[in-house]
């Protein structure tokens, strides 16, 4: 994630028309943007459009970026708001019906196949804005305080977003393991 000086100057060279400007915004913001959708849509090839649709949208309204030094809660919140559009076009629910492709960007080798299914499932159970952290967190390596900045929440709520989203797939993920794991296992 860029600083946010860094974001507000990036914004005002687009503004004047500097392609480079433009490229420096996509190669920051274009992964963080396509975990985003992913965490709304789903699946790969519609969370690919709707980040690639999103910064066409942000660009065009770039003028209409009241705090360029926070560019990235606003494009994010075009992302959000553009995958919740075509889930409604869709007649969808957030909630994924193939949860086994939600995160299709997890490089892990073929023989740990049933470990990728069980994370899958786990993180498709997950709320949007908890599947958002992880996503930004865990396969970004961003810093609470550059998704705080990012999503418009605090560096607290983003903590306990992931400390609750982990909890959640640990449940499940221990729940898929041996028969006998869950016999001492109690949700305190």
């Amino acid at each position: 994630m860029l600083k946010p000086d860094v974001s507000a100057d990036l914004v005002d060279r687009v503004r004047r028309g500097e392609a480079e400007a433009y490229a420096g915004l996509v190669r920051a913001y274009l992964r963080p943007a396509y975990a985003v959708a992913l965490s709304v849509v789903g699946r790969p090839a519609d969370a690919e459009d709707i980040a690639q649709d999103a910064f066409l949208k942000a660009f065009a309204a770039i003028d209409t970026c009241h705090a360029p030094e926070h560019f990235g809660a606003w494009l994010f919140q075009i992302v959000r708001n553009r995958a919740r559009n075509f889930l409604e076009s869709r007649g969808l629910r957030e909630v994924v019906t193939d949860g086994r492709r939600v995160l299709e960007i997890v490089l892990m080798p073929p023989e740990s196949a049933g470990m990728r299914e069980a994370l899958l499932s786990a993180l498709a159970d997950l709320e949007v804005e908890d599947r958002q952290v992880v996503l930004l967190h865990d396969l970004e390596r961003w810093t609470h305080a550059e998704i705080a900045q990012a999503l418009a929440i605090s560096e607290v709520h983003s903590r306990q977003r992931l400390f609750r989203a982990r909890r959640a797939m640990r449940v499940k993920l221990d729940g898929q393991g041996s028969p006998h794991k869950n016999e001492g296992n109690h949700e305190g």
